[in-house]
């Protein structure tokens, strides 16, 4: 049986568990960890010291608009609408938080309602779910991709869109998780479809980072079977490859990436350990609280001890249990997995998933009883085990794990959420913040204090909010009343408010609004110095970090009589620029040569302008290898991408140094 993302290759478990408790090591609180660089525990990030939800986002109706015009994921026969005879549906959503539903093929609800069903491509979904998430707690959602040359692509890279436009209206975090599943040309697509396509969503102020680097992960190596078929050597070149990007790289690994065997392939430990973060697949390998336990003494532990000991991050998989099977317990099995995962000092928990309706794994808003679920479909409802349990019961279950996660509240082996909340439900949102002030800045932040707001339950957090041009665009959120606003641009005015919100999703009113400008950036700085990098190709080794590296004898080469050529650079935030100094090699080996340059720039990372048109600079050994090219007066950009059309020394693009100056 193949290991797919949908089915885990279940192996036996190592020895029993008997429920009783085991030793419980002290958990890592996140504001205890030490600040973050590679080869060390990192520091509370997007990641570290968070919740991260599975999205898939990959259901789609027909008549929705979407390019894939299907059932996508709903029923067996996508061209046909899912009925008793097309199913794959293992759990029915609760669809009150919908304002567009789709007709399928099963007969009406247990109270009588029509049996429908929402398209994740409508954007009031995503929002509604995104919503949902800072209701509940859910800090970053990790964005599933899969092969995106496939017929899906075109669908995928719209939900993308969604899912970005939803994370910044919500103020939460989201990421790219490639899923490698069955890819066939995946060592060289994956990497042209991050440089032309995913990169630029890291020009979001929602788009997750960690230890300062935009994460992304890539779900299947080392699992042995047919559908993941590369050898360590094809992985290890992709993990380097994004890292060589800037990023941070989160590795989805069998669960048995450790200890050998199951379902992971052998000789891959070199791959697991070129990860930035490693998270275990759990999904059909376990199924009740003593498996749990049982992957606690006999797998957890040691593969945290491991982690600790390689300077990598470790974010184990908690799962609800599939509903159809009747693992869940109203809850115990999920918290109990919460309370391993925090004793054993876990740096962050990835949820599987949160609109896995399919292969029910949700837990998004699901039928509570029989009068939400399509009659005669044998799906099963939240109840099933004969406790009530509320739609939203799972995203609550999740919020409490989180706190506990973050030292908010205390490790504790019984879960603290009733199934049904009792009382009606909070309509009350917090007061507003008060006392507003600006306690620091620098070129690229801006810190912030203020008073804790109030409400009837309790204040869930806080998000700073930027103003501008009758708009407000979230920045970041917090638990804090305090918080330094990084990633800004130097010698900007900033309008800045914050918002308090409770678990009900209550928003307060704004606070008063500061004013901040940032200071002015150092003509001498290379605001380009160690940035992200991106390119439309390289060849070999000679791959575009080199050009930010500080090295003068690295460089990046494209591919060879393939013009035109470009690399691109992230400064960070949009800010001043007025000069750029390109290099090749200083040794005299490099003889003099003409490259025909352009410049374009960018604020998003999507649409850019021309800077500087095409013209030939010419590097002379003679004269340190080095040109200068001005940009216009005023020019204020964060995305420099030039652009190679030709070369007299070599037929490619040729830079050994890229540095960028605002005077």
């Amino acid at each position: 049986m193949a290991v797919t993302r949908r089915t885990f290759l279940a192996t036996a478990l190592v020895g029993s568990a008997t429920g009783a408790l085991l030793g419980v090591p002290a958990p890592r609180l996140a504001a205890a960890v030490a600040v973050a660089v590679d080869g060390a525990a990192s520091a509370p990030g997007d990641v570290v010291g968070k919740i991260t939800v599975g999205y898939q986002g990959w259901f789609a109706c027909a008549g929705d608009g979407a390019p894939i015009n299907a059932w996508w994921h709903w029923s067996q026969n996508w061209s046909q609408a899912p009925s008793p005879g097309n199913n794959v549906i293992k759990a029915w959503p609760d669809m009150r938080d919908y304002t567009q539903a789709y007709q399928t093929g099963y007969g009406r609800l247990g109270s009588g309602g029509p049996a429908t069903l929402f398209s994740s491509y409508d954007q009031q979904t995503v929002d509604a779910h995104f919503l949902s998430m800072r209701q509940n707690g859910c800090d970053t959602a990790a964005l599933q991709r899969f092969n995106p040359n496939s017929s899906e692509g075109p669908t995928r890279d719209a939900m993308a869109v969604k899912v970005r436009n939803s994370a910044e209206t919500h103020g939460r975090k989201f990421y790219v998780m490639y899923d490698v599943s069955g890819w066939t040309n995946m060592r060289s697509e994956i990497k042209a479809d991050w440089t032309s396509k995913m990169s630029a969503h890291t020009g979001s102020p929602a788009y997750a980072r960690q230890n300062g680097k935009p994460v992304v992960c890539i779900w299947g190596f080392g699992f042995n079977d047919s559908n993941h078929p590369w050898d360590a050597a094809v992985c290890l070149d992709v993990v380097n490859w994004f890292k060589a990007q800037g990023c941070y790289v989160i590795g989805g690994v069998p669960r048995e990436w450790r200890t050998g065997g199951g379902g992971s392939r052998p000789g891959y430990l070199s791959v697991y350990h070129a990860f930035h973060m490693i998270s275990p697949w759990m999904v059909g390998a376990i199924s009740n609280s003593a498996d749990s336990d049982s992957v606690h003494q006999n797998i957890g532990l040691g593969d945290q001890a491991d982690c600790d000991a390689n300077g990598i991050d470790y974010q184990p998989c908690v799962l609800p249990g599939d509903l159809s099977l009747r693992q869940r317990v109203h809850g115990d099995f999920m918290w109990r997995q919460f309370y391993n995962m925090v004793r054993l000092g876990a740096q962050g928990i990835y949820i599987s998933m949160f609109d896995e309706y399919n292969e029910g794994n949700q837990i998004a808003k699901t039928a509570e009883t029989a009068a939400g679920v399509p009659t005669g479909s044998g799906l099963l409802a939240l109840d099933e085990d004969g406790t009530a349990c509320s739609a939203d019961y799972y995203l609550r279950l999740t919020a409490d794990g989180g706190r506990m996660l973050k030292g908010q509240l205390a490790l504790t082996a019984t879960r603290p959420t009733a199934p049904v909340v009792s009382g009606p439900p909070d309509g009350q949102a917090p007061t507003a913040p008060a006392g507003l002030a600006v306690t620091g800045h620098t070129t690229t932040s801006v810190s912030l204090s203020w008073t804790p707001s109030a409400d009837n339950v309790q204040v869930a957090g806080y998000t700073i909010n930027s103003l501008a041009g009758g708009a407000s665009t979230p920045l970041a959120t917090t638990t804090a009343t305090a918080f330094t606003v990084t990633g800004l641009a130097p010698a900007t005015v900033y309008s800045l408010c914050v918002t308090a919100h409770d678990a009900a999703g209550n928003v307060s009113p704004a606070s008063g609004t500061v004013t901040a400008t940032t200071d002015h950036q150092s003509s001498t700085v290379d605001l380009a110095r160690q940035r992200p990098t991106t390119e439309s190709s390289h060849t070999q080794g000679y791959a575009c970090a080199n050009a930010v590296d500080d090295d003068p004898n690295s460089y990046w080469e494209s591919a060879n009589n393939a013009f035109p050529q470009w690399l691109q650079v992230d400064l960070g935030a949009a800010q001043p620029a007025r000069r750029i100094v390109l290099a090749v090699p200083p040794p005299s080996a490099w003889s003099t040569r003409t490259q025909t340059v352009s410049v374009a720039g960018s604020t998003d990372g999507s649409t850019f302008t021309t800077l500087i048109g095409a013209g030939g600079y010419t590097f002379d050994p003679s004269t340190g290898n080095s040109v200068t090219l001005s940009l216009p007066a005023g020019t204020t950009t964060r995305h420099l991408r030039l652009t190679f059309t030709a070369n007299t020394g070599w037929p490619a693009g040729q830079i050994s140094a890229l540095k960028v100056y605002s005077a």
